[in-house]
């Protein structure tokens, strides 16, 4: 008998349904409620999958921890399991009950779990959401001291600048003594990097949010992005198509790479230049050429090779 685990996360505790025995238990979101999860996770025979919603970080340590005790775990897209919900007709929501929906989502779906990140990799994760968040800061507060009157006023923002900038070299530094200090990273850093228009921020958010890469077809890759094209058509109507979803720090990593390469990597350069002359507008042209640069990405960790130009 195949066993499915549902896990509704929160800031406090984790709920777990296991399904079809029907057992709800409920642990702490800690590091001990955690250890008690894997301990009663891994009695279980005959267990398939466990599934939890991403949630934007309230998961990462039990994901991490799971993943560690090689437990099949699956984060899931939350509007997928809701729309399911809706499917069957449960409308009801308290945690319990989240957490058996996602039991029978797993169960019905079967989503296979991908490659997640160790507990490293999820240190790392939290290093670059913390950069981006001081990185966002600054930006704000220098657009602040530049638009104050001379006074106490623009005297507190620089202050307040000064502060976040020593902030963010401190981190930068801690950053680069984490990766540079693990051979692993070190060489995928290497590689990444040897591509013009990726430079260490962009290779650094790619090992911690998408630790899969070299591992994926180009689809998954552009799938997992959320640079894969969806369209919208009915009957005769033919509407446009869209990108969205997937991973949105790893999504703006690359669109920002991408704008360097189509200036400075000649081969992404002549891509781009192509869809421009070929009437794509220039938006589409560069999220194609986002696109090609992760799947360039892609084989380039798979095959252990730097760049070479074509």
């Amino acid at each position: 008998m195949e066993i499915t685990v549902g896990i509704d996360v929160s800031k406090a505790r984790l709920d777990v349904h296991v399904h079809p025995s029907g057992e709800s238990f409920a642990v702490g979101n800690d590091e001990a409620g955690v250890a008690e999860l894997v301990i009663r996770l891994g009695r279980l025979d005959g267990l398939k999958t466990i599934g939890m919603e991403a949630s934007g970080r309230y998961e990462r340590l039990a994901v991490a921890a799971l993943a560690e005790a090689a437990l099949p775990v699956v984060v899931l897209n939350p509007a997928q399991v809701r729309h399911y919900g809706m499917a069957i007709g449960l409308r009801a929501k308290t945690d319990p009950i989240d957490a058996s929906l996602i039991a029978l989502f797993v169960e019905a779906v079967r989503p296979e779990p991908g490659m997640l990140g160790d507990a490293q990799t999820t240190e790392l994760s939290a290093l670059m959401a913390r950069r981006r968040q001081l990185v966002g800061m600054l930006a704000a507060e220098r657009m602040r001291r530049q638009q104050a009157p001379k006074g106490p006023v623009r005297l507190s923002l620089a202050r307040v600048v000064t502060s976040l900038e020593d902030a963010l070299r401190d981190l930068d530094a801690h950053i680069d003594t984490t990766v540079r200090g693990t051979p692993v990273w070190r060489e995928r850093e290497d590689l990444l990097a040897s591509v013009p228009g990726i430079g260490k921020t962009i290779a650094r958010t790619l090992l911690a949010e998408l630790p899969e890469l070299g591992t994926l077809t180009p689809k998954q890759a552009a799938a997992l992005a959320g640079l894969a094209p969806y369209t919208r058509q009915s009957g005769k109507w033919r509407g446009r198509s869209f990108i969205g979803g997937g991973r949105t720090a790893v999504r703006t990593a690359l669109f920002m790479g991408a704008l360097v390469a189509a200036r400075h990597n000649p081969t992404l350069k002549a891509f781009r230049d192509r869809l421009v002359a070929a009437g794509k507008p220039k938006l589409v042209a560069i999220i194609a050429t986002a696109r090609k640069l992760l799947i360039i990405l892609n084989a380039i960790l798979r095959d252990a090779k730097p760049w070479r130009p074509a």
